[in-house]
């Protein structure tokens, strides 16, 4: 969230997020962004990271990012990114593969497997 106006669409979601620039804007988002709030030392649930190369709306930077301080962190991380898509799936079988995608992650991840 620290710098989410520098990149693609960011800027016009200030006025429902807040200016990073302004301190006070700041201060209250560093309280719900979730890149900021990652603590080390402290173990995490398994996360699954879904972006796309080709988003025109959210900057697959951010979930690389994360994916990156969670993997340092030694924290269980899978990370998908396709070249297609969007903001969203490219078309019905993309959408089933990422429904399918997530259903396989929370039922292993439910049961204790830490390959997913």
């Amino acid at each position: 969230m620290r710098r989410y106006t520098r990149l693609l669409a960011g800027p016009s979601w200030v006025a429902e997020y807040g200016d990073p620039e302004r301190p006070e804007d700041w201060a209250y988002m560093a309280g719900f962004s979730a890149y900021q709030n990652l603590e080390e030392g402290r173990a995490y649930p398994p996360v699954l990271l879904v972006t796309s190369r080709r988003d025109d709306r959210v900057h697959p930077g951010h979930a690389r990012k994360m994916a990156a301080k969670l993997a340092a962190m030694k924290q269980p991380v899978f990370f998908y990114e396709p070249d297609d898509g969007g903001h969203g799936a490219a078309n019905k079988e993309q959408a089933a593969f990422l429904t399918a995608l997530g259903l396989a992650f929370l039922r292993k991840t439910l049961a204790g497997e830490g390959d997913v």
